[in-house]
């Protein structure tokens, strides 16, 4: 299965050491699990484990990750939702988790405001808005003037109904008022490729970075609040004309909620004190993101304004899996 995966997160695995539970005994306390709701090998297995081990030599304590796939990421969410709330039980969720997910499924079974108490971000990533090389537009401005003169004639992919590229077209339409279809795909990549075979003219997706970087395909934004320094010349959809406009994947430990204050700011300053580690900012540069250590009101806010956001653009849109 590995060999499938992109070669960055490959190296990133490497660094990250073998897919299986973080090795060492316990020297206090019952070991830490940490949940990651989807299966080994993916930038959130791969971020897990880094935070598996430096829980682990920070705290002296034994720490290991269970992958618990299935859902979407809402089996493993809810198991941690009712796990005791003890802090031996973490959940590595990420922005369909603990946002988008809930906002589109009332039988995900859980408010991630209610179920879950933030302990620590982790990272978060923006996506690029690219555009098909044929279509005749150099900027977002151009982008916006030719969608409202051919209305309902571009196709934009996303990968999965709820996913956030999809949530994210919703989003600018909802901010610009133009209207095209939107063509759904089963993995971000996917939605990418479409656009080389002329089937979609846009898309609003990290994955498309690399055949930006190729040359083929055109960047016109960036979704991020401020410019990235690999693209410096690339502005940010606010910076381009669409005020309010920022989407970003985040990724973050929570815990039960009720777990107590003291349990989670000693987790949060271990896992802080090692954001900073030439490990961590190397695989976390490698998927495609940066790491803004934050204390857990902080990440706690964040879960809430990213879910609020959520709601809104897919009840809006009447964007709902069940």
């Amino acid at each position: 299965m590995n060999l499938r995966l992109p070669l960055f997160v490959l190296a990133v695995i490497a660094l990250a050491g073998p897919a299986g539970p973080a090795v060492g005994q316990s020297n206090s306390g019952q070991p830490i699990k940490i949940v990651v709701p989807a299966g080994p090998g993916g930038p959130t297995d791969v971020l897990a484990r880094l935070i598996a081990e430096r829980l682990q030599s920070a705290l002296g304590q034994s720490a290991f990750v269970e992958n618990r796939g299935g859902a979407g990421g809402v089996i493993g969410a809810r198991a941690v939702a009712n796990a005791p709330p003890d802090g031996q039980t973490l959940l590595f969720g990420n922005t369909a988790t603990l946002a988008n997910i809930p906002a589109i499924s009332k039988s995900a079974g859980y408010d991630p405001n209610k179920a879950f108490t933030a302990v620590a971000k982790i990272m978060d990533a923006y996506h690029i808005l690219a555009v098909a090389p044929e279509l005749p537009v150099h900027s977002l401005a151009e982008l916006i003037a030719y969608a409202k003169a051919n209305p309902g004639k571009l196709n934009f992919s996303a990968a999965g109904v709820g996913n956030l590229t999809h949530l994210s077209g919703e989003l600018l339409k909802a901010k610009t008022g133009i209207d095209f279809v939107t063509l759904q795909y089963k993995s971000g990549a996917e939605a990418v490729n479409a656009m080389l075979t002329g089937q979609v003219q846009f898309t609003i997706n990290s994955a498309a970075a690399p055949l930006v970087q190729e040359g083929r395909l055109r960047a016109l934004a960036v979704t991020s609040a401020t410019r990235k320094p690999e693209y410096p010349d690339l502005p940010t959809m606010m910076e381009a004309g669409v005020p309010g406009y920022v989407v970003t994947s985040f990724f973050g430990v929570v815990a039960p909620a009720g777990t107590p204050k003291a349990i989670v700011d000693r987790i949060n300053e271990a896992i802080n004190e090692g954001l900073s580690s030439e490990t961590f900012r190397t695989a976390v540069q490698r998927l495609g993101g940066q790491t803004t250590p934050e204390t857990p009101e902080q990440f706690q806010s964040l879960i809430a304004e990213e879910y609020r956001k959520w709601v809104d653009i897919a009840t809006s849109a009447n964007i709902k899996t069940d």
